[in-house]
């Protein structure tokens, strides 16, 4: 990972190549003591993609909404309480929160004051790497050491790592999350240890919460690593109690599985496993959308089964059977299971599954009225005998075809 020179004309620079760059001159005009805080900075200096442009002020909520209001953008007061708002230009958000210190925190929510220390602010942040901010004139300022930790890959809490665990539990998994996609080496042992002695204090915290950054996690470029790590310190039994070993999901990623971390989730809970329900019941554990828990219901159905050897009536006959995505992302669970490491079969067995085109079963119940099949349970069966038919040629007949097996079928010769 090769970090941008913190000079303020590179950081500039790097800066007007960001979507939404340009709505930062309107938001410096009404609050000059603004500073880009966080990820984007963060980001910045990695030369990562920047998605989000968030900034502090030492203005309060309420001064910095009129203030905005009066260079013409559009404010939403997000998080008022928190002193967040967020500004609308051209379409494009930027969320500014004002400076704060924390009054008391009990270990997943914090009474916060307003404050005009920036240092006083970054003290509340978790890690270096995101206490970093940038002014409008391009200047770093880093109060912990952020940007020496970035260049080597430690990923520290800002001041002592117990306290801020006790701050916010979450922050146990936010660790392994940004070691997942910036840590190099061996991971900082203040923290490891710090986790260790409060990772019961996890079990506090929103399911949801948890299971938006056990998800990242799981996209994380270091993921095997990272995993192992949260298996030495005891927080994967506390996330996942019944989760398989760590070798499955090794071959998948030996495989070079694309980024998507439900199905590097079903490598994590694979039918039959130790809960005696398995993946299919993970979704509703963790409260994911119906869509991702309907996914992984996918995986542990399994469905029609994946092999190189499919013909092109085979691949159509998969297409028609599952939906093409689950297909996509099962090719690799398969290919984990059977190989365990890269191989060009695979690969073009998902090219065909996603270039040939979808198949669709092309009768329909007025067909079979016509030839004079009674609407309700018969006309159930004859649909299902003709599909299953069809399935059999490939899908590849047509209306016509289907109807006249069928009327061969009533009336056999």
């Amino acid at each position: 990972m090769t970090i941008r020179t913190p000079s303020p004309a590179a950081l500039l620079a790097a800066l007007s190549d960001v979507p939404g760059h340009a709505g930062l001159d309107r938001i410096w005009q009404a609050l000059p003591e603004a500073r880009l805080v966080g990820g984007c900075v963060r980001d910045l200096l990695c030369g990562r993609d920047v998605h989000d442009l968030d900034l502090a002020s030492p203005v309060p909520p309420g001064e910095a909404q009129r203030r905005l209001e009066e260079v013409g953008a559009r404010v939403i007061p997000t998080g008022l309480e928190h002193g967040t708002i967020t500004a609308v230009i051209d379409h494009h958000p930027y969320e500014i929160t004002t400076l704060r210190r924390d009054v008391s925190t009990d270990g997943r929510h914090a009474v916060v004051a307003w404050t005009d220390d920036w240092e006083e602010d970054a003290q509340r942040r978790d890690f270096t790497i995101n206490a970093m901010s940038l002014d409008q004139d391009g200047q770093l300022h880093d109060y912990f050491g952020g940007l020496d930790d970035l260049r080597a890959g430690k990923v520290r809490f800002v001041g002592q790592a117990a306290r801020r665990i006790e701050e916010d539990a979450l922050r146990c998994l936010r660790f392994f999350r940004f070691f997942a996609r910036y840590g190099r080496g061996e991971p900082d042992g203040e923290a490891c240890q710090a986790i260790i002695r409060l990772r019961e204090t996890m079990t506090r915290l929103s399911v949801e919460r948890v299971a938006m950054e056990l998800l990242k996690i799981l996209s994380g470029p270091q993921l095997l690593r990272t995993l192992e790590l949260m298996e030495e310190t005891g927080t994967l039994a506390v996330l996942l109690p019944h989760h398989a070993p760590l070798s499955g999901l090794e071959r998948l990623l030996a495989c070079g599985d694309p980024v998507e971390p439900l199905h590097r989730l079903a490598v994590l809970y694979p039918p039959g496993g130790g809960d005696g329900q398995g993946m299919a019941d993970v979704g509703a554990h963790l409260k994911l959308s119906n869509e991702s828990r309907d996914m992984l219901a996918a995986f542990a159905r399994f469905g029609p089964e994946l092999a190189v050897t499919l013909d092109d009536d085979g691949i159509r006959r998969v297409l028609f059977q599952q939906d093409r995505s689950i297909l996509l992302l099962r090719s690799w669970l398969v290919q984990a299971q059977e190989l365990g490491r890269p191989d060009g079969s695979w690969n073009e067995l998902r090219h065909r599954l996603e270039t040939v085109e979808q198949p669709v079963f092309p009768l329909a119940g007025r067909d079979l009225i016509a030839l004079g099949v009674k609407p309700g349970p018969e006309m159930g069966r004859w649909l299902k005998q003709t599909q299953h038919w069809w399935l059999t040629q490939g899908c590849r007949p047509d209306a016509g075809a289907c109807r006249d097996w069928v009327s061969h079928q009533l009336s056999p010769s």
